[in-house]
């Protein structure tokens, strides 16, 4: 597959999750302001892990159509990555701080911590890239790393019943 094509088909999976973020907010009950703070957190983290891969693959797709295509194309694909990734990531783990135990399951919070070590490695392997490897699978790595737990995130809130505040 071409990268053209991954970006893509990454790009329509990536705006088909943000809109199944709307389609769960419809259909929840109660409005989005009387939901749990656990709730809330999770539709943050399933919008933020939807927008970055749309943003990272319409940046590639840009810069693809640049004639001739640029050598540093994919290093500067994962500096975008990094620079866009890197504050929603602290505001997610700040977010996580304020959050109880009573709010946060063990499961969630095991589920959490193991997605924030998968981005942390994909926030690494950005670095590489810009540092040193150039290529295209480090820099959709990471789209694929967000639109992984953007997919959990919607499973999560569509089968778990709503937390109680």
């Amino acid at each position: 597959m071409e990268p053209n094509e991954a970006l893509g088909v990454a790009a329509q999976v990536a705006v088909a999750l943000a809109g199944f973020a709307g389609v769960v907010v419809v259909f929840r009950p109660g409005s989005l302001h009387q939901w749990s703070p656990v709730d809330r957190f999770r539709l943050r983290l399933l919008l933020h892990n939807s927008i970055c891969p749309l943003a990272y693959a319409l940046v590639g797709m840009l810069l693809l159509t640049v004639k001739p295509t640029p050598l540093w194309i994919w290093r500067e694909c994962s500096l975008f990555g990094l620079l866009f990734q890197l504050p929603g990531a602290i505001v997610a783990f700040k977010s996580s701080r304020n959050l109880t135990s009573d709010d946060f399951t063990a499961g969630s919070r095991a589920l959490f911590y193991a997605l924030g070590m998968l981005g942390l490695a994909s926030l690494i392997l950005q670095v590489i890239n810009i540092v040193k490897l150039n290529l295209f699978w480090p820099f959709f790595v990471s789209i694929f790393m967000h639109l992984i737990a953007a997919m959990l995130q919607f499973v999560r809130m569509v089968l778990l019943l709503p937390e109680k505040e």
